[in-house]
């Protein structure tokens, strides 16, 4: 696959490398690979800052997230560094209540940076391959649609380095797959699952034989998405999202109101115009 135009706009990221394949397509490519893409504090606070500039990016209608290296797409988070200098190392001279305090704000700015990519309006779709632990299940759930490589191997490792997984996953995972039972398998035992198991269940909706072969295909559906109409594309995403943490009467609702104002795009116009004139449709910015 030739070099995708790097991405002028976040040219200033250290730990992510933004490129463009195609078309309103931007590429994030998690860039520490001599660590297997393990996360640093520094790292999910950039992560943030990426995808709330890729959310109101008008050249950007599609995102690819993966990681660099053939080894990992990230293997969680770096427990030596945050034992060195984060939230696990021991500063003493605190008592519980206020090391409690402490410990609650650094839990919710962490959990603020990764659903960044959930909040973010355009859709994202995760290619994981190697190595996808911990954290990586966390960032896996806030993206839209996830594909994986044959040589994949996930878990939710928290329980074994003495916690309860508390950045995502417990809240996402249940909702993202269709077997409550299987959830409490896999995060109470810790224990390593693959390509095929994350299909059976739901958890990726595809499998490549190479990390390669994944990225092309979801690069392509990008590419499909970022050609659709962005008021229809960025509406659907918002709709679906709230549709998973809210009852059918309640969306419905929801619908009604977001469409209230959505319809009156001249995108529909578009798009029915070309179905008759057998053309592919182009649509402003938004």
């Amino acid at each position: 696959m030739a070099q995708a135009p790097k991405l002028a706009a976040y040219a200033g990221y250290q730990y992510f490398a933004v490129t463009s394949p195609g078309a309103f397509v931007a590429h994030v490519e998690i860039s520490r690979p001599d660590k297997l893409n393990a996360f640093r504090h520094a790292m999910w606070l950039e992560l943030r800052q990426v995808f709330q500039q890729l959310s109101t990016d008008a050249d950007v209608r599609a995102v690819v997230l993966s990681g660099a290296g053939d080894r990992a797409f990230t293997a969680g988070l770096d427990v030596t560094d945050a034992s060195e200098s984060g939230v696990l190392s021991n500063d003493g001279g605190l008592d519980g209540a206020r090391t409690a305090t402490h410990l609650r704000r650094h839990i919710a700015e962490f959990q603020d940076c990764i659903s960044a990519i959930e909040r973010c309006e355009k859709p994202v779709i995760s290619v994981m391959h190697g190595i996808a632990l911990g954290l990586a299940i966390d960032i896996a759930c806030c993206t839209d649609v996830r594909i994986c490589s044959q040589d994949v191997r996930f878990a939710v490792k928290e329980v074994d380095i003495g916690l309860a997984a508390d950045i995502g996953t417990l809240a996402r995972l249940p909702k993202a797959v269709g077997s409550l039972s299987w959830v409490k398998d896999v995060c109470l035992t810790a224990r390593d699952f693959g390509a095929a198991e994350a299909l059976a269940v739901g958890f990726v909706s595809q499998v490549h034989e190479s990390k390669a072969a994944a990225l092309a295909a979801a690069i392509k559906t990008a590419g499909f998405i970022a050609s659709k109409s962005p008021v229809a594309v960025q509406g659907t995403k918002d709709v679906l999202n709230h549709s998973r943490d809210h009852t059918v009467e309640d969306n419905l609702k929801y619908t009604g109101v977001w469409n209230a104002a959505a319809l009156q795009t001249n995108d529909v116009a578009s798009a029915l115009m070309s179905v008759m004139q057998k053309r592919k449709p182009t649509f402003e910015k938004l």
